[in-house]
């Protein structure tokens, strides 16, 4: 039997988060480079599962299954197509940079009486949620996938509400009552969206009599499997609603600043970088692979709220004092961007929706990393806090003007081409909705450039006069991203070429063309 590299890359951060737990309390540094090594295992796997995938190959690769619940059809199957393989590779490159950059965030705080946290513990949930997040991305069993798909909601629960770094501007009471109410919230709302598809789920079975994502696709495309019309677009609706709440997608999308808000900085990189990238990943895999004419039916409607998405997100973005829910409200007109991309039905809105997801991760997490860095030395997330930091701590602020100009899709960075692709498809097939969502670009520059402005430029402020610079450990974890950053942006083909024929086969699942130019090219 082959190596089972899938399952070996999931497997390792969900041992080593038992580990870091089990580390004696007396030994934290060790509990924090433990999960640092474990973090660069599992990203070393993932490369090796990114070098032995062929784009050119089959659907599903680096496949295994075998027999679970055989009673009820439930397998335990794995595979990945180039979509999958992408996010994959994103989510364990950013791991290890959110370890780093939240080497000290679970400290012992110094506020008046010492008060203890669970190091290990912060250190062990992060591993967990790599280990569902990843298992997720390549899970071809439905029941498998919605299990962790669930799963992942504990630990991030726990991180939400167990660490925040709003102490600094409220007591701690008020402090952990914020926090308390916004993990509930973030874990009330998926837990609707997550109870809504198991019903979905259940109905599949009912319907299909197994759980195979490529059996039941297989029999849909051979006419061997029959969904009534109504049938469908229940089963539709019932995976689109958890999907669109966690992915967030306007108007299921009110967790999201709460919950980074009050979350530290690795955490809300954790959030909206990583684990919200399975809510829009599972509607290119689930959503269009199985109900492919529901997902037809429905395109109108998801148009329209992924475009109100994209500018409700960036007006509310415009008008934030506060630095992190300002990243927050941007990523949900983000993630706007790739559900258009994703329902506009065309190779180049999908591929753009998928590159969005890889480049968005990249540049929110450069931008949300050097946030923190920039909050955790003044001691406030309030915009209007700061003024001239330019002028003390230039690396930090011509890091986090990099940030912010990938987060507007500046040319040459790497949201740029994605954000291009989803628009330049969507227009093809939906002028007016692409004429619409340009406006999110816009919207963006103002609320980036502004937020620069006010932080970074201007008088400097006394409180932040003998603000340090960016500190190695720091240098180490937004070097790389910013890296990555220009090179994407001036080169994307690596990942074009790993995700546009899983792209087209998702095209096929749902029987669409891309459209013809309305005017031939003159010859």
């Amino acid at each position: 039997m082959s190596f089972p590299l899938l399952t070996a890359t999931a497997v390792l951060p969900a041992l080593g988060a038992v580990a870091t737990a089990a580390v004696p309390a007396a030994r934290r540094t060790a509990a924090k480079w433990l999960a640092l090594l474990v973090s660069l295992a599992t990203l070393a796997l993932a490369v090796t599962v990114l070098v032995r995938f062929d784009p050119g190959g089959d659907r599903y690769q680096l496949t295994e299954s075998h027999a679970w619940i055989a009673a009820f059809g439930v397998r335990y199957e794995l595979g990945v197509d180039g979509i999958a393989v992408a996010l994959l590779a994103l989510t364990a490159l950013l791991i290890p940079f959110v370890i780093l950059a939240g080497w000290h965030d679970a400290d012992p705080l110094e506020t008046g009486n010492k008060r203890w946290r669970p190091t290990q513990g912060f250190f062990a949930l992060i591993l967990a949620v790599e280990a569902m997040v990843i298992i997720s991305f390549e899970a071809t069993d439905v029941f498998l996938f919605y299990i962790f798909f669930e799963a992942m909601l504990i630990p991030m629960y726990f991180l939400i509400g167990g660490f925040g770094d709003s102490a600094h501007e409220h007591g701690d009471e008020a402090a952990a009552t914020q926090r308390s109410y916004a993990a509930v919230k973030f874990l009330l709302y998926n837990l609707v969206g997550g109870l809504i598809m198991l019903a979905a789920v259940i109905g599949l079975y009912v319907v299909a009599g197994n759980f195979s994502l490529a059996e039941i696709a297989q029999a849909r495309a051979n006419g061997s499997l029959h969904m009534a019309t109504s049938t469908e677009r229940w089963l539709f609706l019932g995976f689109f609603f958890a999907f669109a709440v966690k992915a967030p997608l306007w108007p299921l999308h009110t967790w999201l600043p709460n919950a980074m808000g009050e979350a530290t900085a690795p955490v809300a990189v954790l959030i909206t970088a990583v684990v919200d990238k399975v809510g829009t990943f599972a509607m290119l895999r689930f959503c269009l692979q199985l109900f492919p004419n529901a997902s037809k039916w429905a395109t109108p409607v998801i148009l329209v709220l992924a475009v109100i998405s994209i500018i409700y997100g960036a007006l509310l973005a415009v008008g934030q004092r506060d630095i992190k829910r300002l990243v927050a409200y941007a990523s949900i007109s983000h993630f706007g961007f790739i559900v258009l991309g994703i329902f506009a039905m065309t190779s180049q809105g999908q591929s753009g929706a998928t590159l969005y997801m890889v480049n968005h991760g990249i540049s929110t997490a450069a931008l949300m990393l050097v946030a923190g860095f920039l909050i955790s030395r003044r001691g406030s997330r309030l915009i209007a806090d700061y003024g001239g930091v330019q002028k003390v701590a230039p690396v930090l602020a011509g890091t986090f003007l990099i940030g912010g100009l990938a987060t507007l899709s500046l040319p040459g960075l790497a949201p740029f081409v994605s954000e291009f692709l989803v628009l330049v498809g969507t227009f093809s097939r939906y002028p007016a909705i692409g004429i619409i969502a340009t406006f999110g670009i816009v919207l963006a520059a103002l609320y980036t450039l502004v937020l620069y402005q006010r932080t970074m430029t201007g008088p400097v402020k006394p409180e932040v006069a003998t603000m340090p610079d960016l500190r190695a450990r720091e240098l180490v974890v937004v070097a790389p991203l910013i890296v990555l950053l220009v090179f994407l942006g001036v080169y994307p083909k690596p990942v074009t070429d790993i995700v546009n024929p899983s792209v087209k086969q998702t095209l096929s699942d749902v029987h669409k063309k891309d459209p013809k130019p309305s005017v031939e090219a003159a010859k």
